[in-house]
């Protein structure tokens, strides 16, 4: 399960809106039956970082990245959890995979499309793209 801080909140039950409290919102959430679950910190302003909690009710792990300074950010979750699927799908073990699927995430953000007159998309499609012209 792969909440944000407000949907974390919707299922713990209680406002998350700082570390202390995506590790309670965590514990609370594994305890609804999930047998992992990444909290994501995307909301979080306190660290400055991409601070997400990872945990599978043995294994509680900060995992962080760099925030990076981007308006355009629509399909970050939809993107998120594709990445974590497929790295399942590989046979990587769960916290394997989404480390990957974040640090995937993060490449995503960095080479977000902007387009419109709104919020972009991230690029999924970022590996792809042609770095040498």
């Amino acid at each position: 399960m792969t909440p944000n801080l407000p949907e974390a909140a919707g299922l713990a039950g209680f406002e998350v809106r700082t570390r202390e409290d995506m590790k309670r919102a965590a514990e609370a959430i594994l305890g609804l039956g999930a047998r992992s679950v990444l909290v994501k910190g995307g909301h979080l302003e306190e660290t400055g970082r991409a601070s997400d909690l990872y945990f599978d009710g043995e294994c509680m792990e900060w995992l962080e990245a760099e925030r990076i300074d981007t308006p355009h950010t629509h399909g970050t979750g939809c993107v998120l959890s594709a990445a974590i699927t497929a790295h399942l799908a590989r046979g990587a073990e769960t916290l394997e995979a989404v480390t990957k699927g974040k640090e995937f995430v993060t490449e995503a953000i960095r080479n977000a499309i902007s387009i419109g007159g709104g919020i972009g998309p991230v690029n999924p499609m970022w590996s792809l793209l042609d770095r040498t012209g």
